[in-house]
């Protein structure tokens, strides 16, 4: 048994995905196996992997069933303590694996530890470094577009993001996995949410080097495709995730977020895809309420510390927004 699984989703990544494998085989860490989970992409992606990368188990899904079906199959196949959860269109720094397991193994209330992602075509700027979520119902990245100088430190996160983030597989079974119903968008969000309430700790690990292209598979960072899944998500993510009482005590302000981000879209001539995204969150909602997270003692309190932490983020959210 190894002790990592890298996991890789791929939806017609033949772009991209020979030169992720390839930065895979010259990781300082070697204890680690390799699994493609493949979307049922046309592109001869899968072939182009087993001609070219024999060692690495490919796992083939008839169709396109979203990132969270993907790499719930791939997780649930592992066999490893930790999974590393990788986007096609990634390209790994060669220590990235090692910093990642040197990162879990220090600490045990870490659920998921995500490396810093650094943009592909212009590595001094950041693409990600974990996500905050704030109390206007929104998911941010305080590091996007940054200069890769910033967020050098060990930094405690409210999610990582999947793209390029080390899982600890046994408390998959306390937090649950990725929730298929979120297709793609958020459901990372959702699952470090989750995990919070429980009472582990997602952090962002800056010294493990992940270089991301973005958007490869589902294209630019604003489309209708993407704006309308995330109008969706976030509401059902809310639902979900939050007791009564806080969503009464944020309500106001997640409305506020809703206007804001409509204004926003419609400039950029999306109002119609954000507006079929909300109606979808609802839908969502009377769909999943089995879903909902069950509020015992430990979910409660861990509810009170993220509602501290939303209005943090949301102070920090103005910081960055005025800066």
């Amino acid at each position: 048994m190894s002790k990592v699984t890298v996991v890789i989703p791929n939806y017609n990544g033949k772009k991209y995905i020979p030169d992720c494998i390839k930065s895979l085989k010259k990781q300082t860490f070697k204890d680690f196996t390799v699994t493609v989970v493949d979307n049922g992409s046309t592109d001869g992606s899968i072939e182009l992997i087993k001609k070219d990368f024999p060692e690495v188990k490919v796992i083939e899904l008839n169709d396109n069933t979203g990132f969270a079906n993907a790499v719930n199959v791939g997780i649930k196949d592992a066999d490893s303590p930790y999974v590393f959860l990788l986007n096609d269109d990634t390209r790994c720094d060669e220590e990235a694996i090692e910093k990642l397991v040197a990162c879990m193994d220090k600490r045990k209330k870490v659920f998921s530890a995500q490396a810093k992602m650094l943009q592909f075509k212009e590595p001094h700027n950041i693409d990600d470094c974990g996500d905050l979520y704030c109390a206007f119902g929104w998911a941010f990245t305080p590091g996007k577009d940054k200069d890769n100088t910033h967020f050098n430190k060990i930094d405690a996160v409210t999610s990582a993001c999947a793209g390029a983030a080390m899982y600890r597989k046994e408390y998959f079974e306390i937090v649950g996995y990725f929730d298929e119903a979120h297709f793609c968008y958020l459901e990372d969000v959702d699952l470090g949410y989750r995990a919070r309430l429980k009472g582990f700790v997602n952090v962002c690990e800056p010294s493990a080097i992940v270089y991301h292209a973005g958007s490869a598979s589902s294209g630019s960072r604003y489309n209708a495709f993407k704006v309308e899944l995330t109008a969706g998500n976030n509401l059902y993510l809310i639902y979900k995730n939050m007791p009564v009482f806080q969503i009464i005590l944020n309500l106001p302000l997640i409305l506020l977020g809703i206007i804001i981000k409509h204004v926003f879209y419609v400039k950029k001539g999306l109002g119609m895809a954000h507006i079929k995204g909300i109606m979808k969150g609802f839908s969502k909602i009377f769909a999943g309420s089995q879903k909902r997270v069950r509020f015992g003692k430990k979910e409660l309190f861990g509810s009170l510390k993220m509602q501290l932490e939303l209005w943090i983020n949301l102070a920090r959210l103005v910081g960055v927004v005025l800066l």
